[in-house]
């Protein structure tokens, strides 16, 4: 699983406004969505590729037998299909944008 990160040379400072713009731009629908800490989504599949990126908080993301906790201006790519499993780690809760595939 790769772990993509924002560029603050490239892509100017992180905000809600800019990551949604450099989602959009790659052909995605995006949801803003906030999880309190400790919110844990089983493992289980999506019918679309998705993206999960990081506003704040911590988002541990487990895919193919390997774990990351993404970080503020991290993201990942989740294939359609592939099953995975998501976890808000720390002491504040995640805000996280999903993304899909339109």
């Amino acid at each position: 699983m790769e772990v993509e990160n924002w560029d603050i040379f490239e892509d100017g400072p992180l905000t809600e406004v800019s990551l949604r713009k450099k989602l959009e731009s790659l052909g995605y629908k995006v949801t803003r969505y906030s999880y309190p800490p400790g919110m844990y989504f089983g493992p289980h599949r999506h019918d679309v590729d998705k993206i999960d990126a990081v506003l704040s908080g911590y988002f541990r993301i487990t895919m193919g037998g390997e774990s990351v906790v993404l970080e503020p201006g991290d993201y990942v790519h989740v294939p359609r299909g592939v099953e995975h499993s998501a976890e808000a780690v720390g002491e504040g809760p995640v805000v996280s944008l999903d993304a899909v595939k339109k």
